[in-house]
């Protein structure tokens, strides 16, 4: 039998509140405090199926964890939602209350927009199914899942969606934002894979949005974010994929970074789509594939996945292999859902990040000899600036396919820097970051990936990230969110 929730006596538990209280104090939406009465929150508690916890309740802390350690959020109330109805009673209770609400899939967001201060965070993170369907080849997933649970799912039929290239993130924050990885140049954005959503509104309502039903609703969610309500269901395409792959890394001394840019620009010109190439420039870090003799050395390395057929990927691999003198080789056949946990161990829970991005049309006009520039006299462990080769299938889509846009791009240019909590050089990476940022930043499309905005980015930028969909994603959101009740997030405010 589920025991009663009762806040008076947490309260009374907890050395700031006493058994007396008859409020809470929890931040409004225009971020102010305000006092709730314990009988609102009681009967929130009571209708729940999960619990609702105080920063002192069992589970708390875990639902806090963000994946970037920089942030630093706590808020008043955790609904750890376990059934949409859960959803629907949540977005009940901070609409009518008219609080803050952060929605929290995986907690990988760099920008920490999992939670909010002082508000109500809804914790989606418990809510894991995956049915799979192998008669129309989807997989219906719920919001709590991470990459890596859906690859292990649909692997085992030789299925795959195209995700992105960390197993720990989330599935319902990367999906809303677009998504990339490696199979992006076969099949496009993550969100070109998806097929339908069940979603709860803000006035509560539990929708359905598919190309033929609410289809204002499901262009904005392809790559526009939490702005729109609570998604509680993805359906997804599934492809054939793998089990196996040609897939792993490959590195060079950095003395000849020049002739491995002049490859990478070469071999990604006329690649196959079968194949994608991360490029990435640091110094070597302490891991058993690199030589101890390399450690701490400038690198430059090639992230390789070849989804093809193992010939094809032999022929098609062999001018990277054969090039020059590697310092590591770890290119082999290996399972796909190796691949695509491959840099988890780069990406550790807890540590600082800070990142900026933009899409490049080509690696023509100079950006190379841009790129390389900016590693000259780097003596951080772990900043580097990686490009994706993209272009393929996200091309073939007209611009307005979808709220991500950016079909014209062919690389993402991240450029990232990554230490532990207390390295009194945190500022000094930052800065490394933003000045490489603003000498690569004049070769972008003029877009960047929403998902890797930081929390100092601003509302320009987001609409940099949108251009020419922004202004409908505004419409859209008028529409479902008038009141912009869903605004923990990269902001779409509604068009007046």
């Amino acid at each position: 039998m589920r025991a009663t929730f009762d806040p008076l006596a947490r309260m009374a538990r907890h050395t700031k509140w006493g058994a007396q209280m008859t409020a809470i104090r929890i931040v409004g939406l225009n971020g102010e405090p305000r006092d709730i009465p314990v009988a609102a929150v009681t009967a929130l508690g009571d209708g729940l199926e999960g619990p609702l916890l105080y920063p002192d309740d069992e589970g708390f802390a875990e639902a806090t964890r963000l994946w970037n350690g920089l942030i630093k959020k706590q808020p008043a109330l955790i609904v750890s939602a376990r059934t949409t109805r859960d959803v629907v009673r949540t977005v009940g209770f901070v609409r009518d209350n008219g609080l803050q609400l952060s929605i929290r899939g995986g907690g990988h967001n760099i920008a920490g927009l999992a939670l909010c201060d002082g508000g109500v965070t809804l914790d989606m993170s418990k809510m894991k199914s995956i049915e799979v369907d192998l008669d129309a080849r989807l997989a219906r997933v719920a919001p709590g899942c991470i990459l890596g649970d859906i690859d292990r799912a649909t692997q085992v039929h030789g299925l795959a969606t195209t995700l992105g290239f960390v197993s720990e993130t989330g599935a319902a924050g990367l999906t809303l934002g677009g998504g990339f990885g490696y199979l992006s140049r076969r099949f496009g954005w993550t969100v070109d894979d998806l097929e339908e959503v069940e979603i709860v509104t803000a006035d509560g309502a539990v929708l359905r949005a598919s190309r033929s039903e609410n289809e204002d609703l499901f262009w904005a969610l392809r790559g526009g974010g939490g702005n729109f309500g609570v998604v509680t269901e993805f359906t997804y395409r599934l492809h054939e994929v793998g089990p196996q792959v040609t897939a792993g890394l490959i590195a060079w001394p950095a003395a000849e970074a020049g002739s491995v840019l002049d490859l990478y620009r070469t071999v990604t010109e006329s690649a196959p789509r079968e194949l994608t190439l991360a490029l990435l420039m640091r110094n070597a870090p302490p891991a058993p594939w690199v030589p101890e003799t390399a450690h701490g050395t400038p690198i430059i390395a090639m992230v390789v996945c070849h989804s093809g057929s193992l010939e094809q990927a032999e022929k098609d691999l062999a001018s990277i292999r054969a090039h020059g003198e590697p310092v590591a080789d770890i290119i082999q056949v290996k399972e796909y859902v190796a691949q695509q946990s491959m840099l988890d161990a780069t990406q550790p829970n807890g540590m600082h990040y800070y990142w900026k991005s933009e899409f490049l049309p080509g690696l023509g006009g100079g950006v190379l000899d841009t790129y390389r520039a900016q590693f000259i006299g780097n003596e951080s462990p772990a900043n580097q600036i990686v490009l994706f080769h993209l272009a393929g299938a996200i091309n073939d889509h007209a611009e307005n396919d979808g709220a991500i846009g950016n079909r014209e791009a062919a690389y993402a240019c991240v450029i990232s820097a990554m230490w532990p909590e207390g390295d009194p050089a945190g500022d000094e990476y930052r800065t490394w970051v933003r000045n490489a940022w603003g000498a690569l930043k004049p070769y972008s499309t003029g877009g960047n990936y929403i998902n890797f905005q930081t929390e100092d980015e601003d509302d320009r930028r987001t609409e940099e990230s949108y251009r020419g969909n922004h202004s409908r994603l505004e419409t859209v959101k008028a529409k479902y969110d008038p009141s912009n009740l869903f605004r923990v997030n990269r902001n779409i405010r509604p068009h007046d």
